[in-house]
């Protein structure tokens, strides 16, 4: 079936009055793509970034437009010709505002899976020495020598593909030794939590504020074979509900972890002694090099000591290279968390903190092309940006 996408310029200030007129004449679906409605949206969930992607601002600067889809059949370009008459009344009504050209771009789209396409972009993701990421459509039997997590993550943050998440898993299998428990505040998919007791802990906690991640985390663990008994997944925020923040660190646990921005971490910081254990570990992620000082000025005021923190390195090197490079990288204590392979090989690697700069220095002089640094968008020079940051009490 073909269809066909109608796309209405408009402004800001003429996004609502033509969403409205679009409603009155029986158009009930239609997707909006507004600079000012995206910035409002950024403003009220900053709870959950400390950043946007550079492309993705540009893509939304200046935009105002309304998307909506029309069959492509005999009275697709009648409907199309009413729909302009709409909007040339709409202009005679209301000549003072600002409505924009109220132009309709038209293109043509094939019939497709929209509900289902997106899972070809989700493919297996090796991940530190011994974990793989696997979708739970997929065979979960993929690298004998690796431990399968299964997830279908829905709309919820937490596919394994965040560099954040990265780093929080391979400090997982440094920390996992067998038998503890762990809680996840700022769960999402349950990714953590179900690392954690694939990899042998014994219970786990996964605490999310939005409640569709409590349903999504609890069908992730049953994809691992994880039940009731293990994983509990609750809905809550335990910086404002003090009663529900008492009940969950009662038990206190082995592991706290965080991967959520600084934001959410630096008032998290003065409560995550109340969870920890003696000697527990708290492994938070997400945080931006240039917010480093304000969450290691949180943590110190907690009274928790600095154990480790890791660096992201991207690194490009040829199909000749790549064994040399994965030695080197081992000799340095770093691990290659991630490789896209293509003309060349792209290699995401983490390292110590205290021997990125030796290692950036070392391999520029055995690798093709540009050593780089690179995550969440934001590329360093000369200073990393740093996680997850492990707290010891």
């Amino acid at each position: 079936m073909q269809w066909l996408e109608l796309c209405i310029k408009t402004s800001s200030a003429g996004v609502e009055r033509v969403a409205e007129r679009l409603t009155v004449i029986g158009y009930d679906s239609f997707i909006v793509d507004d600079q000012a409605e995206f910035e409002a949206f950024l403003e009220q969930n900053r709870q959950y970034w400390d950043y946007v992607d550079e492309s993705l601002a540009q893509q939304m600067q200046g935009l105002s437009q309304i998307r909506l889809y029309l069959e492509d059949g005999p009275g697709a370009m009648e409907a199309v010709r009413a729909l302009e008459a709409e909007l040339a009344l709409l202009r005679r009504q209301f000549p003072k505002e600002d409505l924009g050209t109220l132009q309709i771009e038209i293109a043509n789209l094939q019939d497709e899976d929209w509900e289902n396409n997106w899972k070809q972009h989700y493919q297996p993701l090796p991940i530190g020495r011994r974990l793989m990421v696997v979708p739970q459509w997929m065979d979960p039997n993929q690298d004998p020598d690796r431990l399968p997590v299964r997830l279908d993550p829905g709309m919820i943050f937490g596919t394994g593909a965040h560099a954040s998440t990265q780093m929080c898993m391979e400090a997982l299998e440094e920390a996992v030794s067998g038998g503890e428990t762990v809680i996840d505040l700022g769960s999402g998919s349950g990714i953590l939590s179900i690392t954690a007791l694939l990899l042998g802990a014994a219970t786990a906690v996964g605490v999310d504020i939005d409640p569709k991640a409590e349903d999504i985390a609890r069908e992730n663990a049953a994809y691992n074979g994880i039940g009731a008994d293990r994983f509990t997944a609750v809905t809550g925020d335990v910086i404002s509900d003090r009663e529900m923040m008492t009940r969950l660190a009662a038990p206190r646990y082995d592991l706290v972890l965080a991967n959520i921005v600084a934001d959410v971490i630096i008032p998290l910081a003065p409560l995550a002694p109340h969870f920890l254990k003696p000697g527990g570990r708290f492994i938070c992620s997400g945080i931006l090099d240039r917010r480093l000082p304000e969450v290691q000025d949180a943590l110190d005021a907690a009274g928790i000591s600095v154990v480790r923190r890791w660096v992201e390195v991207l690194l490009p090197c040829s199909y000749a290279q790549y064994e040399r490079v994965k030695l080197e990288t081992e000799g340095f204590g770093g691990v290659i968390a991630e490789a896209d392979y293509g003309a060349d090989i792209a290699l995401t690697v983490l390292l110590p903190e205290e021997r990125w700069e030796d290692y950036l220095a070392h391999m520029l002089d055995i690798t093709a092309g540009t050593v780089e640094g690179m995550v969440c968008g934001e590329r360093f020079q000369d200073v990393p940006w740093r996680a997850p940051i492990e707290k010891e009490e």
